[in-house]
């Protein structure tokens, strides 16, 4: 058996006391519940509870998946922001269809979510940018993300020069900077259990409003 092997056969999965949760008692839309959720997870300790998977697909239908921060939740939808010349904008521009998963192992739990996303008007993404730290601001003004990168001596060359500017200019504009809002037409919350009956709550967006429906685990 190969470290790695060894490794991975050893960990375990929620070594910590679980939450219950009991889908009777949820609300009958999701966004309350996902800012319960949130808040609970930040109070028991989970690091980055507000870092997330974001799936979207290329032009070639292949998925494609990394890890972004949440930036809001509200009743338009989920927020998220990126340069709109990155992979991830391209694919948003050509295919706005996207996936979020959010995973806090502190307390077991997991929330999905799928709907169609579309762009915030340009001063909510500046004024978004400029809300965030120096080094945000820094990095946007970098651009050039997912473009081949020729060395690391140039990353620093440029990095520099933004962060000058960011200093210099808090209020400095970066022009492919967008705000995304993904509006959701299915939520689903996913309790984990030590027995493994874990509970699945799916919302799913009808005509009429939200319904509900448990999945098997």
């Amino acid at each position: 058996m190969t470290d790695f092997d060894h490794a991975l056969r050893s960990l375990r999965v929620w070594d910590t006391e679980l939450p219950g949760f009991d889908p009777r008692t949820a609300p009958a839309e999701p966004l309350s519940l996902f800012h319960d959720w949130f808040v609970s997870a930040a109070d028991a300790g989970q690091v980055e509870p507000h870092t997330m998977s974001l799936a979207t697909v290329d032009e070639d239908g292949r998925p494609d998946v990394r890890t972004v921060m949440l930036h809001g939740a509200d009743e338009r939808g989920w927020h998220f922001a990126s340069h709109a010349t990155s992979a991830k904008g391209r694919q948003l521009a050509a295919r706005p269809e996207a996936a979020l998963g959010f995973y806090w192992p502190r307390q077991g739990r997991q929330v999905r979510v799928r709907g169609r996303v579309s762009t915030s008007p340009r001063d909510e993404a500046y004024a978004d940018l400029h809300a965030r730290t120096t080094g945000a601001l820094a990095s946007a003004l970098v651009g050039r993300q997912s473009e081949v990168l020729g060395s690391l001596a140039e990353l620093r060359r440029v990095s520099e020069a933004a962060w000058e500017r960011a200093e210099a200019e808090p209020g400095a504009h970066a022009e492919s900077w967008t705000l995304y809002v993904l509006e959701a037409d299915e939520v689903e919350f996913f309790q984990g259990d030590e027995r493994r009956r874990h509970v699945r709550l799916r919302y799913r967006r009808e005509p009429g409003g939200w319904v509900t429906e448990l999945l098997w685990p």
